[in-house]
């Protein structure tokens, strides 16, 4: 039985070696590949993938959102995480989202194929190594409205900006990168930002 594949990464040339790998297995088919996080549920709704594997960091919308939107819009379709970006919060964060697994992009392609089908036959695939660290880094201690103003306070805007952008008061905005900055036992907030996503918190 073949099983079906779609392919989303921001990065052509990481796509096409993906691709031209794992279509090298005689039960593997690439049936769509995608370049943004917004295009993945659409693809999926198009071209019925049994598994969709999902880079993290992509524009439009970041592969765990994208994850989540997949489990919502359909069900059936499994997915795996492939990025570049082993950060214990993203595999918490994936998983919570309903990713069935969560892998790094230097696992070696025979391992990856064979990550593949088991996440197409219902089991849960993690990286070891991956799955230790995210047991001793624990939980974001973040607060969620702390980790949109962190995310907001990644380009280096200024809190009226973030306030601005996040529609609440500059007080508001300050109070909870402060709170943040002190979670995150960062000095400032520009470390504070580091720090959380580092952790894979953002």
């Amino acid at each position: 039985m073949t099983i079906r594949l779609l392919l989303a990464d921001d990065q052509a040339l990481v796509r096409g070696a993906l691709s031209a790998l794992l279509g090298l297995e005689p039960d593997l088919e690439i049936v769509a590949e995608v370049g943004a996080g917004d295009e993945v549920v659409a693809a999926v709704l198009e071209h019925r993938p049994d598994v969709a594997l999902l880079d993290v960091e992509m524009p439009g919308l970041d592969g765990i959102s994208a994850a989540a939107e997949v489990r919502r819009a359909a069900p059936e379709t499994r997915v795996l995480i492939v990025t570049t970006f082993g950060r214990p919060g993203y595999l918490r964060r994936a998983l919570q989202a309903g990713a069935s697994g969560f892998v790094v992009k230097d696992t070696p392609a025979a391992q990856l194929a064979d990550a593949v089908r088991r996440v197409h036959q219902g089991l849960r695939v993690v990286d070891p190594a991956l799955a230790a660290d995210s047991l001793v880094a624990g939980d974001s201690p973040l607060t969620a409205r702390e980790t949109d103003v962190l995310r907001a306070a990644r380009d280096g805007s200024s809190v009226a900006t973030i306030a601005a952008r996040l529609f609440l008061s500059e007080g508001t905005v300050r109070n909870h990168l402060s709170s943040a900055i002190g979670k995150t036992g960062a000095t400032n907030r520009a470390e504070a930002v580091l720090t959380a996503d580092g952790n894979g918190w953002l």
